[in-house]
């Protein structure tokens, strides 16, 4: 059974929410340190990023390239927005297939929940087409599939306390 939830919103939006055995420190740098963003966010089975730049400050650029044996590859761009260490990432997305998509704006907020984390991802994109499209790719699977791999990880990346 899957832990990620995914709702829509108005036109406009998708809500996805998942949580994490793991403090917010620990979930927060899963989604900005390169090396490991590297290592979890994948997609569904095969799928390789051999690419990983990220430039984590406000005004930073990031860019993510994913390859699959058979299936070719596509990349992705964005600029950080805002970034509240522990708490919070806003981001704006586009993505290349090859194409470039509508900016999709994302906002991250990563809640204390018991001894773990409630993550809630808001995303805004520009209209109901570019939802339609986007949600149409696999996307939940490809977030769902990403997030199981974190949390099989996860636990190594919890701060050690002083």
């Amino acid at each position: 059974m899957s832990k990620l939830t995914l709702e829509t919103e108005g036109d406009t939006h998708v809500i996805v929410t998942r949580r994490f055995a793991a403090p917010p420190e620990a979930v927060y740098r899963a989604h900005t340190d390169p090396k490991i963003v590297q290592q979890w966010m994948l997609g569904p089975e095969g799928w390789s990023m051999p690419v990983c730049n990220s430039d984590v400050r406000r005004g930073g650029k990031f860019r993510y390239e994913w390859k699959h044996p058979s299936k070719g590859g596509f990349y992705l761009t964005g600029e950080f927005l805002e970034l509240n260490p522990y708490n919070k990432i806003v981001h704006v997305e586009r993505m290349h297939l090859p194409d470039p998509t509508p900016d999709n704006h994302v906002e991250t907020i990563f809640e204390p929940d018991g001894s773990g984390t409630l993550m809630r991802v808001r995303m805004t994109l520009p209209d109901a087409q570019t939802r339609a499209m986007m949600l149409s790719t696999g996307m939940e699977r490809g977030m769902e599939d990403s997030y199981v791999r974190l949390e099989k990880m996860i636990g190594n990346l919890i701060p050690v306390t002083r």
